[in-house]
């Protein structure tokens, strides 16, 4: 991650692009409700875009014809559900590839799979399950973001290893390659995202309260019983 330009072979490029196209337009969908319904969503929404491409510009050399760095997306998947974040991480990598040169416009479809649906999907599911199960928020946060890193990795490293099997063990012995590659840079980068992105979410806790209520990140206020009201 990213997967470098023209790295893919041309069947491989086509079908990953053709997989993300579905999740990426049903965000969009669920992105344009959300701004027509709350405009007032769109600083954060910006916000959480931000965050995705500073933290995935940064870029460590790993494996050849691709690099290791944070993802951001986690974040954006707590705040805004997964779909929205198949837009925003899109958006990321094609802005990263035009200006950057980070990553490449024929391995789009692949590295927003990866980055922008899988790891979402991953990291907002881990969300969600800590939290019905009474992880504190901050926890819950820390490990949704943990996990949304290190998926992306893992389906990265499937599709390199698809791509590219190796010579006598095949795909399996390709993908224990990459995977072992990556797991080397990438799982202190996703222990420190997830530490970053517990930051982020403190502060956002204190200057928008009311953004995050209405998101559900933050729970209601109870209503007070009516008997206390009539007590008074």
């Amino acid at each position: 991650m990213h997967i470098a330009e023209g790295y893919l072979p041309p069947a491989h490029a086509a079908a990953w692009g053709v997989a993300a196209a579905p999740f990426v337009v049903h965000g969009v969908r669920a992105l344009t409700r959300e701004v027509r319904s709350n405009p007032e969503s769109t600083l954060l929404l910006g916000a959480s875009g931000a965050f995705t491409f500073v933290l995935s510009a940064l870029k460590l050399p790993s494996v050849t014809g691709s690099c290791s760095h944070p993802t951001g997306t986690g974040l954006g998947a707590v705040l805004f559900r997964p779909p929205i974040m198949a837009v925003l991480g899109t958006i990321t990598l094609l802005f990263q590839a035009l200006l950057l040169a980070h990553g490449g416009l024929t391995t789009l479809g692949a590295n927003a799979f990866s980055m922008a649906i899988v790891g979402p999907w991953a990291g907002y599911g881990t969300y969600r399950l800590l939290r019905r199960f009474g992880a504190p928020l901050m926890v819950a946060v820390f490990f949704g973001a943990f996990v949304a890193d290190l998926s992306t990795y893992c389906v990265t490293s499937v599709q390199l290893a698809l791509a590219f099997p190796d010579p006598g063990s095949g795909v399996p012995g390709a993908l224990a390659k990459f995977g072992g590659i990556f797991a080397v840079t990438q799982i202190p980068l996703a222990v420190s995202e997830g530490l970053l992105t517990v930051l982020v979410m403190r502060l956002l806790t204190q200057s928008s309260k009311g953004e995050l209520t209405r998101l559900g990140v933050l729970d209601r206020p109870r209503a007070e019983r009516p008997e206390e009201v009539a007590a008074r």
